[in-house]
């Protein structure tokens, strides 16, 4: 996974560190965001292959910073990732290209990272 850059957003500093690990395990190399405008800013300054972000989020939350990201860069992959399913449903969370729901297992979050990026 040579070169894959990835974007992790969560509040929660705990669940930060553990997709961090996970996906540098897979070979993906991995930047922080503890919010919404800190994922922005980050997106202005780095191309990232994927965003992996939690929808709740205290000041501007996933759903505010997904469509952000997605009017300055249209075809930006971006997994929306919480432990609250019933987001999915939620019409504002259809213009992300996936929706997991939050686990301590990562497998589905991996595979559906390598489903978007084709690999």
């Amino acid at each position: 996974m040579n070169g894959i850059k990835i974007l992790v957003v969560d509040d929660e500093e705990n669940i930060r560190f553990l997709f961090k690990e996970e996906l540098e395990e897979e070979g993906y190399q991995v930047e922080l965001a503890s919010n919404g405008f800190e994922a922005i800013d980050k997106v202005k300054g780095t191309k990232f292959d994927v965003i992996v972000m939690d929808i709740k989020m205290p000041g501007m939350d996933g759903i505010q910073a997904l469509n952000e990201i997605k009017n300055m860069i249209k075809e930006q992959p971006v997994i929306l990732c919480s432990a609250y399913g019933e987001f999915k449903q939620d019409f504002s969370s259809w213009i992300s290209d996936a929706y997991v729901v939050k686990s301590a297992d990562t497998g589905e979050l991996k595979q559906t990272i390598k489903n978007i990026l084709n690999i």
